[in-house]
């Protein structure tokens, strides 16, 4: 099995009340990834609103995420899947989507 990344990409800021519906989808999910043995790592949600690019050797950071950027990722997990496609088609199931989120879908290399 190979492993990927999954990057959660969201536009919109969900109210806490819509955020709390929303998990549950997502502990549903993430419970089915599991069972079936494609979950390898959680991941964690990130900060909306902090964050920063490092620019150069000198520690030079510029804000982040951007305003100007139509999605922001918004979290991560790890993934164990035979190939590509099939990581595609178990991120289809992501509850992300059914709120107009996207999925990145990124291979790790081995090193």
């Amino acid at each position: 099995m190979s492993e990927f990344v999954y990057l959660y990409r969201e536009a919109s800021q969900p109210s806490p009340q819509e955020l709390q519906a929303r998990m549950q989808k997502w502990l549903v999910w993430f419970k089915d990834l599991e069972q079936k043995g494609h979950l390898a790592v959680y991941g964690h949600p990130l900060n909306r609103t902090d964050g920063g690019v490092v620019r150069d050797k000198k520690g030079t950071v510029t804000d982040g995420p951007y305003a100007e950027t139509k999605d922001i990722v918004i979290g991560f997990s790890v993934i164990k899947a035979k190939d590509f496609e099939q990581a595609v088609s178990l991120a289809a199931g992501c509850p992300l989507i059914e709120s107009g989120g996207l999925v990145e879908v990124r291979p790790v290399l081995k090193m």
